[in-house]
């Protein structure tokens, strides 16, 4: 009954997007097992002690990220129940949150995009959606959730614009450069008509059954096409987000520009993308101040 109001308030009122609802119904059904183990009936019987005993449990099966957000989602959780009197104090008040380090992404350099990207050169609908695909992942910037919500009513070609669905439900509107225009205009043309076979269905990219295309075949993709592009190492949907921002970083774009085109609540989110490569940094210090030289 708790979990069900938390998780309620926390998709109605607190906007938030699928995967994070699921992140959290997961942390709280890793809280509620436990409990049961432990003989606590219900939430209200949860004191400091017992989350510390619960934190110290599951610290060696996550990683540092994961046990942050779990920490957030309890702290969210309990704040509710005593907000709404279902429970009668906060265990988590007295419990610090765990902090995260910051890992530096994976970024391509623009020379492995450009073979990430080419590689892909097939006449088959399914191989004409996938280069639609990593030039969209590239070219707007955008994560794999919100690139598998888009619907063709998002995209408007005529004026090279697309809406994104963000975290927390935040409309974007990034533009789409002629690359990527240009190979989704081919893949609409000579490729999701045969996807569809027949259905009528809102979303751009399509599987092979004609439904929208999901997260783990965009993975599935990425990794197809760095192996297609002879790249080594552990490259994502999100490795092409990165380098996007880089990139744009590099050519002298403006940090509050990157924000909104990558949809950061925070700028100190975007911030993370100047420590990748700081040589543009100091070749624009170079030719810029008076004192360089």
């Amino acid at each position: 009954m708790a979990v069900d109001s938390f998780m309620g308030h926390a998709g109605a009122e607190k906007g938030l997007a699928r995967a994070s609802l699921e992140a959290m119904q997961h942390d709280l059904a890793r809280l509620r097992a436990w409990a049961e183990g432990e003989g606590l009936a219900g939430p209200g019987q949860v004191r400091d002690s017992h989350l510390r005993a619960f934190l110290t449990v599951t610290a060696a099966e996550l990683a540092a990220s994961s046990r942050a957000r779990l920490m957030s989602t309890l702290r969210g959780f309990f704040r509710f129940l005593v907000a709404e009197g279902l429970a009668p104090h906060d265990p988590t008040a007295t419990v610090a949150i765990p902090r995260k380090g910051r890992k530096l992404p994976v970024v391509l350099s623009v020379h492995q995009v450009t073979r990430l990207i080419e590689g892909q050169n097939g006449t088959k609908p399914a191989e004409l959606r996938d280069r639609a695909i990593l030039e969209v992942l590239y070219g707007c910037g955008c994560r794999v959730s919100e690139l598998c919500g888009i619907d063709l009513t998002d995209l408007d070609l005529e004026e090279e614009m697309l809406l994104l669905r963000g975290k927390g439900s935040k409309q974007r509107l990034v533009p789409v450069g002629q690359p990527a225009a240009e190979t989704v205009r081919h893949y609409l043309a000579d490729g999701r008509g045969a996807l569809l076979k027949g259905k009528t269905a809102a979303a751009l990219f399509l599987n092979a059954r004609g439904g929208r295309l999901s997260r783990v075949s965009v993975w599935n993709l990425i990794k197809k096409a760095a192996r297609d592009a002879d790249l080594s190492g552990a490259l994502s949907p999100h490795t092409l987000r990165h380098s996007y921002a880089t990139h744009l970083l590099e050519g002298g774009a403006d940090l509050r520009v990157v924000q909104e085109l990558l949809g950061h609540a925070d700028i100190s989110t975007t911030e993370i993308y100047t420590h990748i490569d700081r040589t543009w940094l100091t070749e624009a210090w170079l030719e810029a101040h008076p004192r360089a030289r």
